[in-house]
C-alpha cells in the first residue's frame, strides 16, 4: 500500500509538473510576436488590404492615380493590379486558396459589378436586375455572395454555377450577404418589418434571425467552417459592439479594448476561432481606433495597427493603418533559456527518482 501510495504520488507530480511546463511554454507561444509586410501600392496613394488565404495572399485596393482605384492582389512580394471592367474603381473583397478572386469593380457606364478573378480573367457577374451588384466573399469551392439589386430592392445573393440568386429578406425591403463557408453557410445582414438591421444565418434554404446584444441592429460579417459567425450589434447603451455567435450560446458580446474604447466591430474568423477587427473610443475621447486579436477569450489590442479585416488559418492578419494596407505574420517568440534548463532539471530528477525505486521492485 505504501508503495502504491508512492507510485500514485509520482505520476501526480510528474503530471503536475508537465503541466506547469506545458503552462509555461503555452504563455511563450501565446506572447506570439509579429512580422508587418507593408503591401505598398499601385502607384497612388496608399492601399487597402480586405482578404487573405491560407497561402498569405492579399487582395484589397489601392490608389493607382488621384481618384483612381484598382483591386489588387500580393502575392510573391508583389502587388499587382487586376484592372476593372471598364470604369476607373475597384475593391477585391477575398480571395479562396485556390487564387479566385471576388469584389466589385465601376462599368464603363458608371455602374458597380460584382466580378470574379480567375486565372488572369476579371469576369462580371452582372446583377439579379437593376444597375448595381458587389461580391464580398468566395469559398474553395468557387461560391460568391453580394448584393445585387432586384425587381423587389436590394438583395444577397448566392451566384454558383454562373446562376446569381436571391435569397430573400426577414421580412424587409433590404439584405446583403457578407461571409460563406465551405459547407454553403451563409452570414450578412437584413431588414426586418420595422426597418432594423438583423444579422442572419442562411442556410438549408432560408435565413435565420441572430438577433441583438440587446439594441436595435446587428450585422454578420464572417463565418468559419465550425459555423461559428461574428460581426457587430448595438447594445442597450446604443454603442457597437462585436460579437461570437455560435449554435449552443447564441450571441455573445466580445466588448471593447477598455479604457475609452466604447465600440468594436468584427470582420474576420478563422477555423481556430481566433477572431480580429478594431476597437474604437468616440468622437468626444478623439475618435482613435486600434485593431484586435480575440484568442481564448481574451480580447489584445496589435500595437500601431488601426483596423484588421481578415485572418487565416496560419494566423496571418490583414488590415490597413491610415493608406497603408499590412500584412501581419506571427512570429513565435523563442522560449527562454530558463524554461529549458527547468525542463530538463527536472528530467534529471526524475532520471534518478524513478530507478532508485525501481530497485525496490515498484511495477509502474
Amino acid at each position: 500500500m505504501q508503495n502504491d501510495r508512492y507510485v500514485s504520488n509520482h505520476h501526480r507530480c510528474q503530471v503536475a509538473i508537465c503541466a506547469i511546463l506545458g503552462l509555461l511554454i503555452s504563455q511563450q507561444a501565446l506572447a506570439a510576436d509579429y512580422t508587418i509586410t507593408d503591401l505598398g501600392h499601385l502607384g497612388g496613394y496608399g492601399s487597402f488590404a480586405y482578404g487573405v488565404n491560407d497561402f498569405g495572399q492579399v487582395v484589397g485596393t489601392s490608389a493607382a492615380s488621384f481618384g483612381v482605384t484598382r483591386p489588387f492582389l500580393y502575392s510573391d512580394s508583389t502587388i499587382t493590379s487586376l484592372g476593372t471592367l471598364g470604369g476607373d474603381r475597384g475593391v477585391a473583397s477575398r480571395i479562396n486558396n485556390a487564387g479566385d478572386i471576388v469584389g466589385y469593380s465601376s462599368t464603363a457606364d458608371k455602374y458597380d459589378h460584382a466580378f470574379i478573378y480567375s486565372n488572369g480573367t476579371l469576369t462580371d457577374l452582372g446583377t439579379i436586375s437593376g444597375n448595381n451588384s458587389y461580391a464580398t466573399d468566395i469559398n474553395n469551392s468557387g461560391v460568391v455572395v453580394g448584393g445585387t439589386e432586384t425587381a423587389d430592392g436590394f438583395r444577397a445573393f448566392v451566384y454558383s454555377g454562373s446562376t446569381m440568386t436571391a435569397l430573400g429578406t426577414l421580412g424587409g425591403i433590404h439584405s446583403e450577404a457578407w461571409g460563406i463557408n465551405e459547407v454553403g453557410q451563409v452570414v450578412g445582414y437584413s431588414t426586418i418589418a420595422s426597418g432594423q438591421q438583423r444579422a442572419f444565418l442562411y442556410y438549408d434554404g432560408s435565413l435565420n434571425d441572430l438577433g441583438t446584444l440587446g439594441g436595435d441592429h446587428s450585422v454578420a460579417t464572417a463565418i468559419n467552417n465550425a459555423g461559428q459567425v461574428v460581426g457587430y450589434s448595438s447594445t442597450v447603451s446604443g454603442y457597437y459592439h462585436a460579437f461570437l455567435w455560435q449554435s449552443n450560446t447564441g450571441m455573445i458580446d466580445l466588448n471593447t479594448l477598455g479604457g475609452n474604447h466604447l465600440q468594436s466591430y468584427a470582420y474576420g474568423i478563422n477555423d481556430a476561432g481566433q477572431i480580429v477587427g478594431y476597437s474604437t473610443a468616440d468622437v468626444g475621447n478623439g475618435g482613435y481606433s486600434q485593431a484586435f486579436l480575440y484568442s481564448a477569450g481574451l480580447m489584445t489590442g496589435l500595437p500601431g495597427i488601426i483596423d484588421a479585416r481578415d485572418i487565416n488559418n496560419a494566423g496571418q492578419i490583414v488590415g490597413f493603418n491610415g493608406l497603408t494596407g499590412f500584412l501581419l505574420s506571427p512570429t513565435p517568440v523563442p522560449i527562454p533559456p530558463a524554461i529549458w534548463l527547468f525542463s530538463f532539471g527536472l528530467v534529471g530528477i526524475f532520471g534518478v527518482a524513478r530507478p532508485y525505486k525501481r530497485n525496490r521492485s515498484i511495477k509502474y
